[in-house]
């Protein structure tokens, strides 16, 4: 499989050409106009979606859908609190109801992972601008779908990753990119929870709870029997929904983490770990570890420990970024550089013609990092907020879809070696798996009938 177009969008060159198609959008906005939004899935991210949204006045919530009937009870009630639900506000099941509306200018998806690529590929055709959920995609062959879709029909698609938005995180990835802590050799990013012993447990398949169209539910997906287990927020811990917590948490981390290298095409990439403590009825491990290696000499590394809750990183960070000479620690409320704890200005080198194996002292040459520590906020009320303003500007938001597509597929191809015990090399011109051919039959599945895949 071969994406031949695929840098036809740069970074600059699709904010050049987005800049340019103000005039292709379903509706010009004037200054003043309201921004009319349809939500589609108000459940747990849905409504933590809504939240976010809720405090920019020049929106207007003109749909509802979800399967699931409270879920829309509730955000009627949430628009009603907050004096902004409309008379005649769209309530439906059929996310399609939401995409043919003529009075929806953008749609926001926070649906399970399964559903982004159809509901997001449609929106674009529909002429809607798209706030899709992370990860952007179950697989890497609907992600590459997704941008075409996006460019093609001339639209504004952010990803979730609301880190993108923080100018805390901007900084401190411009002071990495820059040089101040040295050459990147080491990047790790931890989820850490003791989840011990039950889990999510081990409930039993049952009917579907009335009011849940369960085929509709599972859409693309296989069928497979009903379980509580899958379904609401707990449809992460399997692998035909979800990509675990490898894409749920990580692709957040390795966003960041690109962010701050300047690359986002791993060269290979090799994962282990298993089911080793908990027990519930659960696909993805309970303890993993991911390790990628990126141009010019990088090892980035995801630990996911669901069995063991001692922090990690220094003082709770989320991240490490280990320079040659410190290290940038981030957590989603600051970050902090750190020089390197051995004496600057010398290094000791081990001098074989002493006999007591001393160490002679050389000149480190370089200048010395200088501690720093920066305070902020990650929050999807900013990165709502961005995506809103793009679609007044015709300009790319904070995290594109391009971007948001290469940190799922590094995510995604973490868990494909993790599912096939193989040290993969990956090709990202061409988007294929280069030492092992017969694996890119996963990098796409097979939609359930009706359903097609999107090409």
């Amino acid at each position: 499989m071969s994406f031949p177009d695929r840098r036809l969008f740069s970074t600059s060159a699709a904010s050049a050409f987005m800049a340019t198609t103000a005039q292709s959008a379903s509706r010009i906005l004037g200054a003043n106009e309201k921004i009319r939004i349809g939500f589609i899935g108000m459940g747990n991210r849905g409504d933590q979606n809504l939240d976010a949204f809720l405090p920019h006045k020049d929106v207007d919530f003109v749909a509802l859908c979800d399967l699931w009937n409270p879920y829309l009870v509730f955000a009627k009630s949430k628009l009603a609190k907050n004096n902004r639900l409309l008379e005649g506000v769209l309530e439906t099941d059929h996310y399609q109801k939401v995409l043919n509306a003529k009075n929806v200018d953008a749609v926001v998806v926070s649906t399970p992972d399964h559903w982004h690529a159809l509901q997001t590929i449609e929106g674009c055709v529909a002429g809607k601008d798209v706030y899709c959920e992370k990860p952007l995609s179950l697989c890497i062959a609907e992600g590459r779908a997704m941008v075409n879709a996006a460019r093609k029909n001339q639209r504004i698609v952010q990803v979730g990753l609301q880190r993108r938005s923080s100018e805390f995180m901007k900084e401190a990835c411009q002071r990495v990119r820059d040089g101040e802590i040295g050459k990147i050799t080491v990047a790790r990013a931890f989820h850490i929870q003791n989840e011990m012993p039950l889990g999510i447990g081990n409930p039993p398949n049952s009917p579907p709870p009335d009011g849940l169209d369960w085929d509709k539910w599972l859409g693309p997906a296989p069928m497979v029997s009903h379980n509580i287990n899958r379904t609401f927020y707990r449809f992460r811990w399997f692998f035909d929904q979800s990509g675990g917590q490898l894409t749920n948490q990580g692709v957040h981390y390795l966003n960041i983490i690109h962010w701050a290298l300047g690359q986002n095409e791993p060269l290979a990439v090799t994962a282990l770990g298993g089911k080793y403590a908990v027990e519930d009825n659960r696909e993805i491990p309970d303890t993993m570890e991911v390790c990628w290696t990126y141009p010019g000499g990088t090892l980035v590394t995801f630990s996911q420990f669901n069995a063991s809750s001692f922090p990690a990183g220094r003082n709770g960070a989320e991240i490490e970024l280990r320079g040659t000479k410190g290290a940038c620690f981030l957590s989603s409320s600051g970050y902090e550089i750190v020089p390197d704890p051995m004496p600057f200005g010398e290094f000791p080198v081990a001098n074989p013609l002493k006999r007591d194996a001393g160490r002679d002292w050389r000149a480190r040459k370089s200048t010395p990092v200088k501690p720093f520590t920066g305070k902020g906020r990650a929050d999807t009320t900013d990165h709502s907020r961005n995506f809103l303003d793009c679609i007044r500007s015709r300009k790319l938001p904070n995290a594109d879809v391009e971007m948001g597509h290469r940190d799922t597929s590094a995510a995604i191809l973490g868990n494909i070696a993790f599912r096939s015990q193989k040290l993969l090399h990956w090709n990202g011109k061409t988007e294929t798996i280069t030492n092992e051919p017969t694996l890119n039959k996963w990098l796409k599945y097979e939609y359930r009938a009706p359903l097609k895949f999107p090409e």
